[in-house]
């Protein structure tokens, strides 16, 4: 029996137990409430954990032990995101095939994970890798494809040279892959699509009532970016069948509107530009062709460019003719790739009429001179003689309706949202379950065939014409269905789409007849807490709301929304050591002296920083490196002592050392460490009302700590209940089984390891959460504050009962108050109970 504390001792054991008697195993028992944990989806990496990665998964433990303890029937899944570009790329450069690579990955995280104590149900493990998940990512897509929510489209496409393939939009900022930092180009490539703004409103519609953080809804609503306004014909004047439109949130201004532009990529370009434009025009397209559209928009804040085609369209309120311009401000992927100019009350028009010498025309009412400033405030409609007069919104409504009664144009509501650019030239992703007929139509696969799996190929890199990599294995591309030859799609699914569903894949992971059961998805529904990083707030979040919204309108989900309440935890940054040449240092290898930090054995300063941790940046701190010096529990309770969880904090190793005292202390309060024996001074006594108080303390702080997800100040309620106890010569049993039980879900390994020391039945996680006493939170002594004409002269200890006349009597002989009441008269007594007494004084007479 082990005599000192030994977490690497004990923590294997209690593990063994858990797993060897599934003590985590989740069941559908009818006869508990259910409580639906999860973490968001970990990407098995080749570097493992860092110490930032379990700050999620401990505080999604410690909420699934302590609802367990409260009576749910908890689900507690983990699971890898096993597909993706990074797995790819670490194939081509070991030449491993990523298959294996994410295995070993997994097995990596499996093993720093089981060894944290997590209480997963790892019967439920799921991987998006393996063919047994994939087929049903598959299915689902079918399902999209038989709705018509998956469709091919020439669209323009940001292609990375560096990967050899599309990225999604959203992944791509600045002109560069947001995870590489690599170059992207701009291609017009046919491409998978899903058609998520067919979701659009009801993405936006059902956010209300989410329990989220604001920060993410507004995020959300400003991704889907619900605009209304006018849908705008405008006609060509020299071939008036040919027209184009415009969206509009402010119809009010048309009067306004002296030109238009067309975005470089818009089908009418070619058709209208004049002969002896075509040069320039053409030229200014292919240019534009080149740049992404974030640099598209940066250099237009900065010059604005374009082209007059030659052509001219009519102002359909006026009559006017009004000439069309090419410029790349203007987007061929928002709206409609069009725009009427109105430069008096627009500053980037009113930029661009000043660089081309374009009509500006005021009509709204208020600012200056709109010939050298925009005016962008509210007012009344003025040189528009349908409108005149009538203030912003009733003029909007009165133009509308005008152009509507005339086929001119119409209401409309417009989303920022495009749909899903789904396609990926990879070779590790999900196959798609399509086959293309040689006219270029599209056929499904038969369900009965799913999965489609991937073959097995040497080199994951694209073919020298630029295909997929999966065009390589002509074997699997080319096949024959009721006689027919096609061929297979080659390229695969990105990355998000097995993240997209796999909560609900969690419910019932084997079963081999459909993605989850009906029972079983009624039975658990919504994810009741969703733990997770706020860089998931858009696009994780609004893919798998739009999958769950398909799958509720086929019948396989009962409910609307996925999760139901999400919390966002921090970041945990590290301390970087860099020099003048600005190369990076490990921890180690830096030392502080006078102040300031060297590198060891120099005279090198060292610049220190809080960071992200990172490779290159020689601050990545590894769990297992913590656990093997302070064990699990101690960096569990330490993750969460650090701070509120959802701030951002830098790690500090030396921090952990407190934590890992208290953990010996609170042993040494229930096991002899001479004999292993119960402590001798641990019995059946009654508490005494201070140790009372400690412990209903602790119980109500950690209590609402659950509840409201608050996890450090209930650690120090905790410390303050063992440092009360240490060196009593009475330590009462009962405190100690109410305390062991609070900590458990914390840190669970001690807990029962104790738990057992003091020969109690059963488990600590077994036993029923302690309720707080109100009346042992009360204090026979209160501490007031005691003033002398409003300034604070001392502090008063005094029972709770103490009258009137002894409190103030009590704060009159404080040796401070006393001498600042020498040759005053008190001519007012206040009494604030149990906080603040005041004495209101003038000169004696």
């Amino acid at each position: 029996m082990q005599h000192r504390y030994a977490p690497e001792k004990i923590e294997p054991r209690w593990q063994r137990y858990w797993e060897e008697n599934q003590c985590f195993r989740a069941e559908e028992d009818p006869d508990k409430p259910k409580y639906y944990v999860l973490c968001m989806f970990p990407y098995p990496s080749g570097t493992g954990l860092h110490v930032g990665n379990p700050l999620s998964y401990t505080a999604v433990d410690i909420i699934a032990r302590y609802k367990r303890i409260k009576g749910f029937s908890v689900l507690n899944p983990i699971g890898f995101d096993a597909f993706g570009l990074p797995a790819e790329r670490a194939a081509v450069r070991l030449g491993r095939n990523p298959r294996d690579i994410t295995r070993d990955n997994i097995a990596t995280f499996t093993r720093q994970l089981k060894r944290l104590g997590f209480s997963y149900d790892w019967s439920r493990a799921l991987n998006t890798s393996s063919p047994e998940y994939y087929k049903w990512t598959q299915w689902i897509f079918l399902k999209m494809y038989e709705k018509g929510l998956a469709y091919l489209a020439e669209v323009p496409v940001y292609w990375c040279p560096a990967q050899g393939t599309v990225l999604a939009n959203e992944e791509v900022q600045d002109g560069r892959y947001v995870e590489t930092g690599d170059p992207v180009q701009r291609r017009v490539m046919r491409q998978w699509m899903l058609r998520i703004t067919a979701y659009a409103q009801r993405l936006l519609d059902d956010l209300e009532g989410l329990d989220w953080p604001e920060g993410v809804l507004e995020m959300q609503r400003n991704w889907i970016g619900r605009s209304e306004g006018a849908m705008v014909t405008f006609r060509i004047a020299e071939q008036p069948r040919r027209s184009f439109q415009v969206f509009t949130t402010r119809p009010d201004t048309l009067y306004g509107a002296t030109w238009c532009v067309l975005a470089p990529e818009h089908e009418l370009v070619k058709e209208i530009t004049t002969p002896e434009l075509a040069a320039s025009v053409n030229a200014y397209v292919e240019r534009s062709r080149q740049l992404s559209d974030m640099e598209r928009q940066i250099a237009a804040e900065k010059e604005k460019s374009g082209v007059f085609t030659g052509a001219f369209a009519i102002n359909p309120v006026n009559g006017k003719r009004i000439p069309v311009w090419v410029a790349d401000y203007v987007l061929g992927s928002y709206g409609t790739g069009a725009i009427m100019a109105v430069p008096a009350h627009d500053q980037r028009d009113h930029a661009f009429a000043l660089k081309f010498g374009l009509p500006i025309v005021q009509v709204i009412s208020g600012g200056r001179d709109v010939q050298q400033e925009a005016w962008t405030g509210g007012g009344v409609a003025v040189n528009s003689p349908l409108i005149d007069g009538l203030e912003v919104e009733r003029a909007k409504k009165r133009i509308t309706r005008w152009l509507q009664e005339r086929g001119l144009g119409s209401f409309k509501v417009e989303y920022k949202l495009r749909d899903w650019l789904f396609s990926r030239q990879r070779y590790w992703g999900e196959p798609f379950p399509i086959l293309h007929r040689a006219d270029g139509s599209t056929v499904p696969v038969p369900e009965d065939s799913l999965p489609i799996t991937l073959p097995a190929l040497d080199n994951f890199k694209p073919t020298a014409d630029g295909r997929p990599p999966l065009a390589r294995a002509t074997d699997w591309v080319e096949v024959e269905l009721n006689g027919e030859k096609l061929l297979r799609e080659t390229n695969t699914m990105p990355q998000w789409a097995g993240s997209c569903w796999y909560y609900l894949r969690y419910m019932d992971p084997h079963n081999q007849h459909e993605p989850v059961s009906a029972k079983k998805e009624r039975y658990w529904g919504s994810v009741d807490l969703y733990i997770g990083g706020v860089e998931h707030a858009v696009l994780h979040l609004l893919y798998a709301r739009f999958w769950h919204k398909v799958l509720y309108d086929i019948g396989l989900v009962s409910t609307r929304e996925p999760f139901t309440r999400l919390f966002n935890q921090g970041m945990i940054l590290a301390f970087s050591y860099q020099d003048k040449n600005g190369k990076y240092h490990s921890p180690e290898s830096a030392e502080q002296r006078d102040g300031k930090w060297y590198l060891k054995g120099s005279h090198q300063e060292l610049k220190v920083q809080i960071e992200k941790m990172s490779k290159s940046k020689l601050n990545v701190v590894n769990p297992s490196d913590i656990v093997a010096r302070f064990g699990a529990d101690a960096f569990r309770l330490y993750e969460m002592f650090m701070g509120p969880l959802e701030q951002v904090k830098p790690w500090q190793t030396s921090g952990i050392q407190g934590v890992y005292r208290f953990l010996q202390r609170l042993w040494r309060l229930v096991v002899d460490e001479t004999t292993g024996e119960p402590n001798q001074a641990v019995g059946d006594f009654e508490a005494s009302p201070e140790t009372e108080r400690y412990i209903n303390k602790a119980i109500r702080e950690t209590t609402e700590g659950m509840e409201h997800i608050r996890f450090n100040t209930p650690i120090s309620r905790m410390m303050e209940l063992v440092n009360h106890l240490t060196g009593q010569p009475k330590i009462p049993r009962s405190v100690l089984e109410r305390l062991l039980v609070i900590l458990s879900p914390y840190a669970p390994h001690i807990s029962e390891e104790l738990w057992e020391r003091l020969r109690l039945p059963g488990r600590a996680a077994q036993q029923s959460w302690p309720e707080w006493d109100l009346a042992a939170l009360q204090e026979d002594t209160v501490h007031m504050a005691v003033q002398v004409q409003g300034r604070k002269r001392g502090t008063l200890a005094i029972s709770r009962d103490a009258s009137r006349e002894q409190i103030l009597e009590a704060a009159r002989n404080l040796d401070n108050v006393a001498r600042h009441l020498e040759g005053m008269e008190v001519v007012k007594e206040i009494l604030v109970p149990g906080r603040l007494v005041n004495l209101v004084v003038r000169p004696g007479r």
